[in-house]
């Protein structure tokens, strides 16, 4: 069985905790991660995007020159796509960009990535982060000691606790809990640090969904 040192916040290790194998002994499957990604951007995606058709494009209602006998090729409005500042033909339209994986392959995807994560070493895990206030500078000085650079994904027990609000004043740093997290944050962040609470949750949610 897998395992991963708890430490404190002066990055000292205090015990180890052990992990189910499902959660970081998966198979590399780059299809998987792929779709995963692919639909978590898309359904990020406003959809606003719009062009205007000859029919919306302000004016135009009247005919620009006769039909016959100036020289120049038929014409019935200036708001014709042919015409500059005239309609667009078959342009973008507003509409919802998301679609639907598989409860389990978007499971499975998080599994891949957070087995990626813990080949690398690359994620930790704290004993307890408490605030007694929001402090971004305390917040900093944990990163400090646990040696993180480049971007750091914390999951905590809350999202909206005053840990949350001291790390989430670091530019590089993400938030997320146990139960927003997503493929997508675990694939482009250097580090991942649990709080024990959170990785203990999140284990049971994993052991249920079997």
């Amino acid at each position: 069985m897998a395992s991963l040192d708890i430490v404190d916040l002066e990055g000292k290790e205090i015990e180890k905790i052990n992990i189910d194998d499902q959660l970081v002994g998966q198979e590399m499957n780059q299809e998987i991660l792929y779709q995963e990604v692919r639909r978590y951007l898309a359904s990020q995606r406003a959809g606003t995007h719009s062009t205007k058709t000859r029919s919306e494009v302000r004016g135009g209602g009247r005919k620009p020159w006769r039909q016959k006998g100036t020289g120049n090729a038929r014409a019935g409005t200036i708001r014709s796509p042919l015409w500059k500042g005239g309609g667009v033909v078959f342009g973008p339209r507003p509409r919802d960009h998301s679609f639907k994986l598989n409860k389990k392959v978007i499971r499975k995807s998080k599994l891949i990535a957070l087995t990626d994560k813990y080949t690398q070493g690359r994620i930790k895990v704290i004993n307890e982060l408490t605030f007694e206030s929001p402090s971004t500078s305390q917040a900093a000085a944990i990163l400090k000691n646990l040696s993180l650079e480049g971007r750091v994904l914390m999951v905590l027990d809350s999202i909206e606790g005053n840990a949350a609000k001291s790390f989430r004043n670091i530019s590089r740093v993400d938030i997320a809990s146990s139960r927003t997290l997503n493929t997508y944050m675990i694939l482009v962040t250097d580090y991942i640090v649990f709080s024990k609470g959170s990785l203990t949750e999140m284990m049971e949610r994993f052991s249920n969904a079997r």
